[in-house]
């Protein structure tokens, strides 16, 4: 008898492996649901207006001469179509505002799933627009999907950051940034002819981005919300507990619920801060200060105005004009390869030399990459000189500033604050982005070769801010690092 039992009672180490193999595979769908309809939305949907630019500009002097019979100029073409792309923006600085808010009220998982709202909304103004002939659909369409954008942008990083465990939070926060990298990919495959790049076909190359969205409201119910939102922004011990125990598995919880507990007395009576509560508080003057470089250096570092020479390098390389769209997925596949690479090692490196590094691979590269764009009608092998500097500055953009960026925040600031925090962080990208890309042509026209520099040295400012003043928050819980930063703002007293 006791032989039988032997025979059907698993071993403890069995039962053990298999409540780690239940863990693992509830936290990879949490990070698979969120980020599919997360940050994948934003790297795809800024990637897919690219490939039908020329059918677009058609169909709006085709829409207006229609409608008034006469054509529109060329400047008047790219005025509209400027305005369509922009219009992207303008919606993620609004996804970015109304983030904050709606994560206090709502929950993490349960805004991301109210999200899609507006991508499905988005997505059906732009596949109906060639339909109605309504240039429009495409503009307000590009609004909604950024809206989107700009809420997954803030709320994914934020709630796989708060339902990870402290010892891997690096990992399972930053995995929201190869997603955004398959998106710019996946944007940019579906975009060649042989798919959906044809004249025919760009209405629903458009509307694409409702695949992703689909996934995510089939997938994400199944996964918990954030456990500390659960307990300390709505004191909900309970259900806390069950949120702790499908992610973690049936493990002891003691350790980490009593590290929350005590999160939760240390923010006990304290309500969740406004946008100007943060300019005001002096414990979060740091934080703040930190956010705010960083929040700007990730734009102004130059990383997209890369993007913008490389079909012109390209070109100068002598690759053919029908092929660059080909090579052109190249650059996105190396921002994805850097962001798989920096999610593994960013739990080992920390998050401190992953920012300082990618940032000063930058300056050098770009200084070569301005080097070459001033020899290259001189010297024939300049081009491919350029090509490497295209590829190895995106590797070095993607390999910190690209992705760990967006946990800096969840990491520095309380429960509180952290909303409001991603508020800031996110509208400083959103806002920037507009930024560079209308003075772009103008500092290209200006500086020629060397409109480069202005982003080697804000690259080499942010480098050296990043070394003097910020933190390591590797392997620390929330408290800890909420500790460190009360004695660097409160200089003379240790405790909270």
């Amino acid at each position: 008898m006791s032989i039988r039992l032997l025979n059907v009672v698993p071993s403890r180490p069995a039962v053990l492996e298999e409540r780690q193999q239940l863990q693992i595979r509830c936290l990879l769908l949490t990070i698979f649901a969120a980020s599919i309809g997360g940050t994948f939305q934003y790297g795809f949907n800024l990637s897919i207006i690219n490939a039908p630019t020329t059918f677009i500009q058609n169909f709006i002097n085709e829409t207006w001469t229609e409608r008034y019979s006469t054509h529109l100029e060329n400047w008047v073409i790219t005025m509209i179509w400027t305005f369509i792309v922009v219009a992207y923006s303008v919606g993620g600085l609004v996804g970015a505002l109304i983030a904050g808010p709606m994560a206090i009220r709502f929950g993490r998982r349960n805004l991301l799933l109210q999200s899609n709202v507006f991508i499905l909304i988005g997505a059906l103004l732009m596949g109906l627009s060639r339909t109605a002939k309504s240039v429009e659909m495409i503009l307000i369409g590009r609004f909604f999907t950024g809206v989107n954008a700009g809420v997954g942008m803030n709320i994914n990083p934020m709630y796989l950051g708060e339902s990870a465990p402290k010892e891997i939070r690096g990992m399972v926060a930053l995995a929201f940034a190869p997603f955004t990298a398959a998106g710019i990919v996946l944007g940019q495959t579906i975009g060649i002819k042989e798919i959906l790049g044809r004249e025919e076909l760009w209405p629903l190359l458009l509307s694409s981005c409702v695949v992703p969205a689909l996934i995510q409201l089939t997938t994400l119910p199944w996964c918990p919300e954030s456990p500390r939102y659960l307990l300390i922004d709505r004191e909900k011990k309970n259900l806390c507990m069950k949120a702790l125990k499908r992610l973690r598995g049936d493990i002891d919880l003691t350790t980490e619920m009593d590290e929350l507990l005590e999160e939760q007395a240390a923010l006990q009576g304290q309500t969740a801060k406004r946008l100007c509560d943060l300019f005001r508080d002096r414990s979060i003057r740091w934080q703040l200060l930190i956010t705010l470089v960083l929040g700007n250096a990730i734009q102004l570092c130059g990383n997209d105005t890369i993007y913008f020479y490389a079909v012109y390098v390209f070109r100068a390389a002598g690759i053919p004009d029908e092929k660059i769209q080909y090579v052109t997925i190249g650059t996105g596949c190396c921002e994805f390869i850097a962001a798989v690479t920096s999610n593994l090692f960013i739990d080992r490196i920390g998050r401190r030399v992953l920012l300082m590094g990618g940032y000063s691979l930058m300056v050098g590269c770009g200084i070569l990459f301005t080097i070459s764009l001033t020899l290259q009608a001189k010297v024939s092998w300049m081009p491919y000189l350029s090509m490497i500097c295209i590829f190895a500055s995106i590797l070095s953009f993607g390999i910190g500033p690209a992705g760990v960026t967006g946990i800096i925040p969840m990491e520095i600031f309380d429960q509180t604050a952290r909303p409001a925090a991603y508020m800031i962080n996110g509208s400083l990208l959103w806002i920037n982005l507009i930024i560079v890309g209308m003075t772009f042509p103008f500092i290209v026209e200006g500086l020629g070769s060397f409109c480069y520099v202005p982003f080697i040295c804000l690259s080499f400012l942010a480098a050296l801010f990043i070394g003097i003043f910020l933190p390591e928050t590797k392997g620390k819980t929330f408290l800890e690092i909420s500790q460190e930063f009360y004695k660097r703002n409160f200089k003379g007293r240790s405790e909270l």
